[in-house]
C-alpha cells in the first residue's frame, strides 16, 4: 500500500537547478520535498506528498479533512 500525505509548503529555493525544491512541515516534521511536479505550488499551500514528491495541491480544507482522518486512525490504535 502506497501513503502519500499533506504537508504544507514553508519555503521555495530557487536555485540553479531546473527542479524546485521546497521545506515542507507535517506536523510539525519539516523534510526539504521536490516540487517539480506541481510547478504552480506556492510558500503557503498544501500540497500531496508521495516519496519525497508533491504530487498535488490541495486547498486548506481538503488538508484539514485529512489530518482528522489521519487522527481518527491514529485513536483507533
Amino acid at each position: 500500500m502506497c501513503l502519500a500525505v499533506p504537508g504544507k509548503i514553508l519555503s521555495i529555493e530557487k536555485g540553479d537547478s531546473p527542479l524546485r525544491l521546497g521545506r515542507v512541515s507535517f506536523g510539525g516534521i519539516v523534510k526539504e520535498i521536490s516540487l517539480a511536479y506541481v510547478p504552480e505550488a506556492n510558500i503557503g499551500d498544501f500540497v500531496i506528498v508521495h516519496a519525497g514528491f508533491a504530487i498535488s495541491v490541495l486547498d486548506e480544507q481538503e488538508a484539514a479533512k485529512t489530518f482528522e482522518y489521519l487522527d481518527e486512525l491514529e485513536s483507533l490504535e
